[in-house]
């Protein structure tokens, strides 16, 4: 069945070979002042900085480094309170998803009067933003077209995905060479994320043939070009297919005809990130076989037509066996055996996860299901 849906993004998108020198007269409709996000230097070990701020010159700028792979409200906090005493005109974001999401809260907490978490958490409601622009530096997420973003709080032990529309960013760079220095262990995680992000709208409420069709060619692109790229790092043919897939996996257009995405794998998986900082494309490659494992007698349908349409299987079984084969063979963990984790460390995972109940928009997971997909981890 198509749902009704409403269409909506705002992100201007420049795709491709020094699409950088755009930069300065789009920043330019903004203001002189800008408030530069990234994470903890390798950005200036591949010369990305450099290459960003010589087109730069006319500006003024401020900056905020040290964004974690798995992004902290500290951080946040912290770099709006740099943001505010700037009197910064527009944020300016190079990295992968966890710099982006965070600049994105940044953004929105500059123009508030609130804390940054009162917003992650939905208890105020934002009214205006700074301008977003974001330099793209791993494919993965997708936020670079999206308005979402997810933001852990150390202190009270959660992880949120959570989505504003003011959160778009109006513009966003992506050149695929600035992908050449993701480590194959990297692309690989990245891959479990697009094909992640994919599946979440797959399981989503609705079922438009061309959607699903969509969903499975940006699959099967992704774990082409993922092999492909940690093969050859510096392909920049394999390295925009691969990009491409990420941006298409997460920009709205797997949403058409659909209520919205499902989303509970991520909320499971979250909880792992957030105990051990354990990368988000390993707890995703760990949880949704799990997922499907749990879910192979209640949508068989669904999963088979997924099995069919990626590897010609006909039976749940061999479709969730060709998911692991697959991650498997990009050395991505399908068991908690493969993160290393003591049987105290899987206990703390399990009261995590039963204390934030994490849960999907359209298949719903009580307590005893979310034991089952524990134990079909192991």
């Amino acid at each position: 069945m198509i749902e009704n849906f409403i269409s909506y993004n705002p992100v201007t998108l420049y795709f491709g070979k020094a699409c950088l020198k755009k930069l300065p007269p789009v920043l330019s409709k903004y203001g002189k002042k800008v408030l530069l996000v990234y994470g903890k230097g390798s950005i200036k070990k591949y010369g990305y900085y450099d290459k960003v701020v010589e087109e730069l010159e006319d500006f003024q700028i401020f900056e905020y480094s040290g964004i974690k792979p798995n992004p902290t409200i500290e951080d946040v906090r912290k770099a709006t309170e740099l943001g505010k005493q700037e009197n910064v005109d527009m944020v300016l974001a190079i990295g992968g998803g966890s710099v982006i999401d965070s600049a994105k809260v940044i953004a929105v907490s500059i123009a508030g009067t609130f804390d940054p978490w009162d917003f992650v958490k939905g208890k105020v409601q934002a009214e205006k933003t700074l301008p977003l622009i974001d330099v793209l530096t791993l494919a993965a997420t997708g936020t670079e077209m999206n308005g979402a973003a997810v933001i852990q709080n150390v202190a009270t032990n959660e992880k949120l995905g959570f989505f504003s529309p003011l959160m778009y960013p109006k513009h966003s760079f992506v050149d695929p060479s600035f992908q050449f220095s993701v480590s194959a262990e990297y692309t690989a995680y990245a891959t479990a994320d697009i094909i992640a992000h994919a599946l979440e709208a797959y399981f989503g409420a609705g079922e438009p043939e061309v959607v699903d069709y969509t969903v499975f060619g940006i699959v099967k692109t992704a774990m082409k070009y993922g092999k492909l790229c940690m093969q050859e790092p510096n392909n920049y043919n394999y390295r925009a297919n691969h990009s491409l897939a990420a941006t298409l996996a997460l920009n709205g257009i797997t949403y058409f005809g659909k209520k919205g995405g499902d989303w509970g794998v991520h909320a499971i998986a979250h909880n792992f990130s957030m105990a051990f900082d354990t990368p988000h494309g390993a707890t995703l490659s760990l949880t949704y076989p799990a997922w499907l494992r749990y879910h192979s007698n209640i949508i068989p349908e669904r999963i088979i037509k997924l099995g069919k349409n990626l590897w010609n299987v006909e039976t749940t079984e061999l479709t969730i066996a060709k998911l692991e084969e697959f991650f498997r063979s990009v050395s991505c963990p399908i068991r908690l055996s493969d993160l290393n984790l003591t049987n105290e460390q899987i206990d703390q995972v399990r009261n995590l996860i039963k204390k934030n109940k994490p849960n999907g928009a359209h298949h719903q997971l009580d307590d005893e299901a979310l034991n089952k997909i524990i134990e079909f981890m192991h």
